[in-house]
């Protein structure tokens, strides 16, 4: 026999691929998302953008897992994750961070934490493109 739950942290929701949300979206349960949100997340827990997910949000949580699509800014106090059927347009902000082989990525990497404690909350940050200068030294 199991334990019964005794924190928020042994709850576990999860939106299905039919489900759309608009709108800030927060708790402090693992999530699993399979639908499409658009808005903004915030998690204090495990946070998974399901294979069938789509997300055009900025997310904040303890741990980010992305196996589908997210299109905005991934912040983590522990560490993201973008898996191979994986694909993220926005910059990541982690300590710890693996992008396997196969995934798409399109953003900056930015692990010492400091920039991402300037990220306004609904703003979602474009990738910056830089042009090679043409000019000769």
């Amino acid at each position: 026999m199991s334990n019964p739950p005794s924190g928020a942290a042994d709850r576990a929701s999860i939106l299905g691929p039919t489900l759309y949300f608009k709108g800030d979206l927060s708790a402090e349960e693992d999530l699993l998302i399979q639908g499409r949100v658009e808005g903004s997340i915030t998690h204090t827990q495990r946070l998974t953008v399901g294979a069938q997910g789509t997300v055009k949000a900025n997310i904040r949580a303890q741990l980010i897992v992305v196996e589908g699509t997210v299109e905005g800014d991934l912040q983590a106090e522990k560490a993201i994750f973008v898996k191979e059927t994986a694909k993220v347009i926005g910059n990541i902000y982690a300590p710890v961070v693996s992008i396997l082989e196969g995934a798409s990525f399109s953003g900056n990497i930015d692990m010492d934490g400091k920039k991402a404690a300037q990220l306004p909350k609904h703003e979602v940050v474009p990738p910056r493109m830089v042009k090679p200068s043409t000019s000769a030294a």
